[in-house]
């Protein structure tokens, strides 16, 4: 497959799994909480399967060999050379209170390691992609690069996380992101996958998160690279499997946030 082929495979990706899940959003649906009531509240929807099935269908269709593994089906073929990497709504729960700050995440490793990602909003219109080495944004206003902005001081920098009560109440974690949050200019919000792709963008300027599952991330990691970003665990290490993470559009400020957070 060409480059260009590729491209327009994952553009079809999107575009079927939009269509699969838009109907849904802003509209009355069937929500069931996967925790069941022994943790904290964990919905999914009829809209996250409709758009994940769309995804592996197309996926098994002109990638038998390639490994999938996603948030609702699981994990097929997780052994492959290819996996492909798909959360279908990041960020149910603004999802389910109509708040436009979700996003379907599409992520492709080889040999483990993250090659390509996007995420689309299929409400917006906007699509985020790279792949590592460059990112680009789709959208109302057409196509651009993506690139971060440059700022080394955490006195300057937006700080963005989902929700800081997801670090546990009085836990190191906990501590630890509030000696960041103290640190930086601003802090936001509510936004999960939405707030990488303002880091690519050049509009936050930190995202510091924990708990986080590989399809939570895998497909940020290279819109972020390929926009000048970096992104690893709390230790420095890879994100590909998730946990900490902390997400940054300049070198200086990640290291700076990765002091605090093991101070």
């Amino acid at each position: 497959m060409s480059v260009v082929d590729f491209a327009r495979f994952v553009d079809e990706l999107a575009t079927q799994s939009g269509q699969a899940i838009l109907p849904f959003f802003r509209a009355a649906f069937a929500t069931e909480d996967k925790a069941k009531g022994h943790a904290a509240f964990d919905p999914v929807t009829e809209a996250d399967r409709a758009g994940e099935a769309v995804m592996r269908q197309l996926i098994k269709r002109s990638f038998p060999d390639h490994g999938i593994l996603g948030e609702e089906f699981g994990s097929e073929h997780e052994d492959a050379e290819y996996v492909w990497v798909l959360d279908p709504i990041d960020g149910t729960r603004g999802f389910i209170a109509g708040l436009p700050i979700w996003g379907t995440l599409i992520g492709l490793t080889r040999g483990g390691v993250p090659c390509y990602g996007l995420m689309n909003q299929p409400f917006t219109g906007e699509r985020f992609f790279g792949d590592g080495e460059a990112a680009h944004y789709q959208g109302p206003h057409g196509q651009r690069r993506l690139r971060t902005r440059r700022k080394g001081d955490l006195s300057e920098a937006i700080l963005h996380t989902t929700d800081p009560r997801l670090f546990g109440e009085g836990t190191s974690d906990r501590q630890a992101y509030e000696r960041v949050e103290k640190a930086t200019r601003l802090a936001r919000y509510g936004a999960d996958c939405y707030a990488y792709a303002m880091l690519a963008a050049g509009h936050i300027d930190l995202v510091v998160e924990a708990s986080l599952k590989p399809y939570d991330i895998v497909a940020m990691i290279p819109v972020i690279e390929g926009a000048g970003g970096i992104v690893t665990t709390w230790e420095g290490t890879s994100a590909a499997k998730g946990g900490r993470i902390v997400a940054a559009g300049d070198k200086r400020l990640h290291e700076a946030a990765l002091a605090l957070l093991n101070g």
